[in-house]
């Protein structure tokens, strides 16, 4: 057993959900002995904003407790983390994560597919794919706009290529569902909801400089870019996570259970 696979049983308790204990490295060496084994690693992500709808939200709550891990995407869980008294090692950005397994799948010559985006964004994207990593296989790409009446179609067309990776540029909280409905019958050992990544690998989107991301501003800087959209929902969110925050070091919220989507956890 590596120690990556013994870090995979680490879980703090954090919002109701269990967040592995996972460094970038650990979650790295997990991902390439699966894809190795054929065996499923669906990754599931969490951040302030995720937190704070998965307590509203039902489907997007459950989702979040079928995936094989937990990871903090967001640098602000990580410290609420610390100040709550379960540890996160780092925070694994989805985006960073999402560079280094293209980067694991070139080194080893394995076969990825797209999933999400507009149509545009997406060949924009697999076209930088190409030149970047030109060693791994993309076995196929699809846009991320079709009804939910589809999916299982589109599932079936994922499992027919063999791919060996996954990745959806779809939104909260469409894309965990998917993974939570199909990634049993995908036959995809890595599965990896990575959201607006399409866009920043594609060249659309700018994400925050490396200073900026370390403070945990990546939020602001996206603030910069589009005031007028952003403005309500991250204060509103920010506000709600901060109190949500001071809540759980006083009184922590129940672990949830899969109990099915329509059941609501007690507040």
């Amino acid at each position: 057993m590596t120690d990556a696979s013994y870090q995979l049983g680490i879980r703090q308790p954090l919002y109701g959900l269990l967040v592995n204990a996972m460094t970038m490295e650990q979650v790295l060496e997990e991902a390439a002995q699966h894809a190795a084994d054929r065996s499923r690693f669906l990754i599931g992500v969490v951040n302030a904003a995720k937190i704070v709808k998965l307590r509203k939200d039902a489907l997007l709550r459950e989702s979040l407790l079928v995936p094989d891990v937990v990871l903090a995407d967001g640098q602000a869980v990580v410290w609420a983390s610390r100040l709550l008294g379960h540890p996160l090692p780092e925070r694994v950005a989805g985006i960073d994560l999402f560079e280094r397994l293209l980067a694991l799948a070139d080194d080893e010559r394995r076969s990825v597919y797209f999933l999400g985006a507009r149509q545009e964004v997406l060949e924009a994207m697999v076209e930088r794919v190409r030149s970047r990593y030109p060693k791994l296989v993309i076995a196929g790409y699809r846009d991320g706009y079709f009804p939910s009446d589809e999916s299982a179609a589109v599932a079936a067309a994922i499992e027919a290529t063999g791919a060996d990776m996954l990745f959806l540029g779809m939104t909260t909280p469409k894309k965990e569902i998917f993974l939570a409905e199909h990634g049993e019958s995908l036959g995809v050992p890595i599965q990896h909801g990575v959201g607006g990544s399409f866009d920043i690998l594609a060249g659309i989107t700018k994400r925050a400089p490396e200073r900026w991301q370390r403070m945990g501003l990546e939020w602001a800087y996206r603030l910069l870019q589009e005031p007028r959209r952003l403005f309500a929902r991250y204060a509103s969110t920010n506000a709600a996570f901060i109190a949500l925050t001071v809540r759980e070091r006083f009184r922590p919220t129940a672990p949830y259970r899969l109990t099915g989507a329509s059941a609501e956890q007690e507040d």
